[in-house]
């Protein structure tokens, strides 16, 4: 049955994706940084896992919000009666998903305004904490859900994902017509509201969390390296609570600290990941969240070349998926890529070393195509030709694991998000080249003293 299923589901989305081929222009644009491979097949392949998990946030949404259910689970048992609580960070990477969706013609530009307005709606009047949104709302109310006991206000780093997505789609339509600027005005106001600086408590670093109820007690400052650079970015290019550059050098780089790098699969891994764990590199997923929008082609600052230090992320997770020191059935090349995802047992931040416990993240290779291509491909073409039961109808499943014979038709808004505008810019650039013009962006990240080849510097 699943394997009938199976193929349903990529028939029918090939189907589909070819009857809007015609009129698809983004088709025809070439990340200049990558070779694309001409075969038909992989063209198909890309249009088809690109659509699928485009849908999780077009005909998945909560209806309400019009935004990203934190879970979808298509077998119906959700433990914590949770199938109406939507994601911030999830929604970021969400509306990213949804221009993907306009440049491929899988719907037109007037369907995604009529969205990203109803989201920008809700998110004005949704709960907000100093400017930050919660981890959590429910869908229908615009109310907190809470993540943990104590978080139960703003989370800063949601915002972040939820800032990068929104000022995206703000230059996609800042020069449109009278609707399209309205939207691009609401946009700015609630980046506007945003207190980064507040979430400073008066000293050089950023806090994660702060509640109305808790105060300050979950007590997580933000220190690299992790998935939260676009934070620290967003943080100085505010135009109106920015921090000072000593907030970026002192908490995130941890006055220089972050660049004590080690060697692990013949790589650098040109940061230091192991201040979080006692393996020398992290969760995949690090190498995507904040740079959905921000391009890390060519992008340096005193602490790192962003681009070596992504691509050679992917690739020990691929060097060491191929040498299998755990010796976990199927590991190999067509299947690598480890990071935070469900589990046997729940959810598990899986990646190389102690953390690997023979689960294989789909969204972990997927999302990496811009730094290992061909790597990427093999496991795409893994996925939709050869396997009998990982895939349904948003795509890729969330985890799975060969070694436990273990598969669930479940699905994470934070693990389907970055496949689509990953591959998005891994083909055309789209919101690379989206993000980099917005002129706070670009003050923000002049202002840390990065230098970029996209940057407009005066």
């Amino acid at each position: 049955m699943m394997k009938k299923k199976r193929i349903t589901y990529i028939t029918a989305a090939l189907l589909t994706v070819l009857s809007f081929s015609a009129c698809n222009t983004s088709q025809k644009k070439t990340n200049k940084i990558v070779e694309k491979t001409p075969a038909i097949l992989t063209d198909s392949l890309l249009d088809v896992v690109q659509y699928q998990t485009f849908q999780y946030f077009w005909n998945g949404a909560e209806p309400v919000s019009g935004m990203a259910r934190e879970r979808i689970h298509m077998d119906n048992i959700y433990p914590q009666n949770d199938q109406d609580v939507i994601t911030l960070g999830g929604s970021g990477f969400g509306v990213m998903a949804i221009l993907v969706g306009v440049e491929r013609g899988f719907i037109t530009r007037e369907q995604a305004l009529e969205r990203f307005q109803k989201i920008v709606a809700y998110l004005a009047k949704a709960d907000r904490f100093h400017g930050a949104w919660p981890h959590w709302l429910d869908g229908p109310s615009g109310k907190t859900k809470p993540f943990s006991k104590k978080d139960n206000g703003g989370d800063l780093v949601e915002t972040a994902f939820m800032i990068q997505g929104l000022l995206t789609v703000a230059e996609y339509f800042r020069n449109g017509n009278e609707a399209e600027q309205k939207l691009v005005a609401d946009i700015q106001q609630l980046w506007e509201e945003v207190e980064w600086n507040w979430y400073t408590k008066g000293e050089d670093v950023l806090y994660w969390h702060w509640s109305p109820d808790f105060g300050w007690e979950m007590n997580f400052p933000v220190g690299g390296y992790n998935e939260c650079l676009i934070m620290y970015v967003l943080a100085a290019a505010s135009p109106t609570h920015p921090v000072e550059p000593e907030v970026y050098h002192q908490g995130w780089a941890r006055n220089g600290k972050i660049a004590n790098d080690t060697v692990y699969y013949g790589l650098p891994t040109v940061l230091n990941f192991y201040e979080h764990s006692d393996d020398p590199t992290g969760p995949l997923f690090w190498a995507h969240y904040s740079y959905l929008g921000l391009n890390p082609d060519g992008l340096k600052d005193k602490y790192a070349d962003y681009w070596k230090l992504n691509q050679n992320q992917a690739l020990i997770h691929y060097k060491y998926c191929v040498d299998n020191p755990k010796n976990f059935k199927g590991y190999g090349e067509n299947q690598w890529g480890l990071t935070s995802s469900y589990s046997m047992k729940g959810y598990a931040g899986h990646h190389p070393g102690e953390a690997d416990l023979g689960v294989i993240s789909p969204t972990a290779a997927l999302s990496s195509f811009p730094y290992t291509p061909n790597e990427s491909m093999q496991f795409l073409k893994y996925l939709y030709v050869e396997a009998d039961s990982l895939v349904g109808e948003y795509g890729p499943y969330d985890a799975y694991s060969q070694e436990y014979n273990w598969v669930l038709p479940r699905y994470l808004a934070i693990d389907q998000g970055p496949i689509p505008v990953m591959i998005e810019n891994y083909r055309s650039g789209l919101l690379w080249d989206l993000f980099i013009k917005n002129e706070d962006v670009q003050r923000g990240l002049l202002t840390l003293g990065f230098e970029s080849p996209y940057l407009n510097e005066k």
